[in-house]
């Protein structure tokens, strides 16, 4: 089977990298070819198209930033029209579900099939290959990318086309109101003189515990908000995931808020640090470093 991966990002590079390692054939593409470095070292095949990368490829991965940039690689750099009849594409990407259903019926009348496929574990799951994978699709076409999706995590069928996307930014709604929850309550105990890292350790196994307490709450004890999962990136979900909840006529308040504070994190300089750093918006507001 020949792969095709596009997009070499903080969880590209990785997820690319274990396909490499499985023995598979890859190639690869990225707007800034010099992430292909490390994966061409592993075997991979670099393109410097995304057109030449996918080219008789029976299975395409998209892991790329956002929405408007899968449409703008898929339709009008021409990669949909260079695809293989019969092939799969698997967007691993985080877009909007509508977007997730347009591009699959349009890729569909060239006889391209699709999954809408977005992950959850970030870029130590990309690493280890324990990845959280909501497929939206038919199951026969989830069985056969499973040949290659076993070596990124557990893939789950939630749904049609779109449904992946809508679990994801359940995923995302879940995950970024439980780190607002997190860096509000560690600062609110250091700011009456607890040790926060204490704290942490004295609710771990009781019914706040959570691997984001453990992981987000980790980086917000050692102040480490070197990007894994960027605020930018965590403001663009919550505010898909308002986007779909309005086209739903669904109503989703705590998501509103929380959407709120990490655009006044974006908007004060923290827009490219990892999600934890919410904790030092919240910091900022009440006065404390």
């Amino acid at each position: 089977m020949r792969i095709a991966f596009l997009g070499l990002g903080l969880m590209g590079v990785p997820m690319a990298g274990r396909l490499c390692r499985a023995g598979l054939e890859v190639h690869v593409w990225n707007r800034s070819s010099e992430k292909a470095a490390p994966l061409v070292v592993l075997g991979a095949h670099a393109h410097a198209s995304a057109t030449d990368a996918v080219r008789d490829a029976d299975l395409t991965i998209t892991m790329l930033e956002h929405g408007g940039i899968v449409e703008l690689v898929l339709f009008d750099h021409g990669v949909a029209q260079v695809l293989k009849a019969g092939s799969l594409l698997v967007d691993m990407s985080s877009i909007a579900p509508e977007q997730a259903r347009s591009h699959a019926a349009r890729l569909n009348t060239l006889g391209v099939r699709y999954l809408d496929a977005p992950v959850s574990g970030g870029t130590l799951g990309a690493e280890q290959g324990s990845l959280a994978i909501m497929a939206g699709g038919t199951a026969q076409d989830l069985e056969q990318a499973q040949t290659v999706l076993k070596h990124l995590g557990k893939s789950t069928l939630v749904g049609p086309h779109g449904c992946g996307q809508l679990a994801k930014l359940a995923n995302q709604m879940i995950v970024g109101i439980t780190i607002g929850a997190v860096a509000e309550a560690l600062l609110l105990c250091a700011k009456g003189g607890a040790d926060m890292a204490k704290v942490k350790e004295a609710i771990s196994g009781g019914f706040a515990d959570s691997r984001i307490l453990q992981v987000h709450g980790q980086r917000m004890v050692e102040r480490d908000f070197a990007p894994r999962g960027r605020v930018s990136v965590q403001l663009k979900d919550m505010r898909n995931a308002l986007d779909t909840g309005k086209q739903l006529g669904f109503d989703a308040p705590i998501t509103r808020l929380l959407e709120q504070l990490y655009a006044q994190a974006h908007d004060n300089g923290l827009a490219g640090m990892d999600q934890a750093a919410l904790f030092a918006e919240l910091a900022r507001r009440n006065g404390m470093q």
